[in-house]
């Protein structure tokens, strides 16, 4: 309706203001030609009342018809400026009916081109890309936290047992300790010796001995 009105969106707002501008003119050029009519008609009153003074009636009875005249315009003047001022107002109103309606236009197909550019379809694809991309990159970052080695494949049990076994044996050789160490320090301390620095040459001729005995058996065994 408004387009047949008044045309295009930015026809519209020139033909409007166009029109607008018009109007005021002639709103100006009537109140002009009122304030004119209304100065006559209150001449011709000044002018009955010298002819009333003068006795001369007939002439006074004109000027007042004529003033009657003037008002009789001015009357009409101001019900063709109440015209204008009514015709502005839907003009001015129009306009900014125009001005929303193109506005909302241009925004809905702003709208429907973004819409395609990003459908319902694309949005999809998209969030199932980040999600598979989220994925593998905690499966990533899993791999590169996990040990190193096959730790977690180890039997607890096996360990376990490993674990008993060692502290048996640490035991035990904490058992035989003083038993094989206190020898050794009382033949220290009997010679006055330290148990950490007892002579080399003993320990040579206890082995040669041992030696000549082994000779000795297995020349017997061969008798």
């Amino acid at each position: 309706m408004f387009s047949r009105l008044f045309g295009k969106p930015k026809e519209q707002g020139g033909n409007a203001l166009a029109t607008l501008d018009r109007l005021n003119e002639t709103l100006e050029m009537l109140e002009k030609k009122e304030h004119v009519l209304l100065k006559k008609a209150a001449s011709e009153v000044e002018r009955a009342k010298e002819f009333t003074r003068g006795k001369n009636k007939r002439a006074a009875i004109q000027c007042l018809k004529r003033k009657r005249l003037y008002e009789q315009q001015v009357e009409q003047l101001g019900n063709f400026q109440l015209r204008i001022h009514d015709q502005m107002i839907l003009l001015e109103g129009a306009k900014a009916t125009t001005e929303t309606v193109a506005a909302l236009r241009t925004g809905a197909a702003a709208m429907r081109a973004m819409q395609k550019e990003t459908n319902i379809d694309d949005v999809d694809k998209t969030m199932d890309e980040i999600n598979e991309q989220t994925e593998n990159m905690k499966q990533i970052q899993e791999a590169l936290s996990a040990p190193i080695g096959a730790a977690a494949d180890f039997d607890e049990d096996e360990l376990e047992a490993e674990l008993e076994e060692l502290e048996g044996a640490e035991l035990e050789e904490q058992l035989l300790q003083p038993a094989t160490a206190a020898p050794a320090a009382n033949a220290a301390k009997a010679q006055n010796i330290p148990a950490g620095r007892q002579p080399v040459h003993r320990a040579q001729q206890k082995n040669t001995a041992e030696e000549d005995e082994l000779a000795a058996l297995q020349a017997e065994m061969a008798l």
